[in-house]
């Protein structure tokens, strides 16, 4: 099984800058897209930004502009660099990764989410 750990949470000023990281490890076969899901309070889960093995990314509308997201596919690892912050942006950033077994079978993986809250 493959597991994500991920890292650069916590309280950031308005316009602040942080940047997540979420690392794979485990075994698998391959990690095909990686990216980040965000929940906030009374909201439904939605689709922050995503990036395929090749490099090709996709934006959620609100983040489009203001947040990057980039893998180091040797490492198995995918960032995300949050700019510009707002308090809407207030949420738990999950990182998930469509991972292929040895055998063929695919599943998503999940971490286990990093809070991040935009306040002064």
């Amino acid at each position: 099984q493959v597991h994500l750990v991920e890292s650069g949470g916590g309280l950031v000023q308005p316009g602040g800058s942080p940047r997540l990281s979420c690392a794979a490890s485990g075994v698998a076969d391959s990690i095909n897209d990686m990216g980040w899901f965000r929940q906030a309070p009374d909201k439904q889960r939605e689709l922050v930004a995503k990036v395929s093995r090749g490099g090709n990314t996709y934006y959620g509308d609100v983040v489009k502009g203001r947040f990057a997201i980039s893998r180091d596919n040797a490492k198995d690892t995918v960032y995300l660099q949050m700019n510009s912050l707002k308090s809407e942006d207030t949420a738990v950033y999950y990182c998930f990764a469509e991972v292929r077994l040895l055998g063929g079978r695919s599943y998503t993986a999940w971490g286990q989410g990093t809070q991040v809250t935009v306040s002064s």
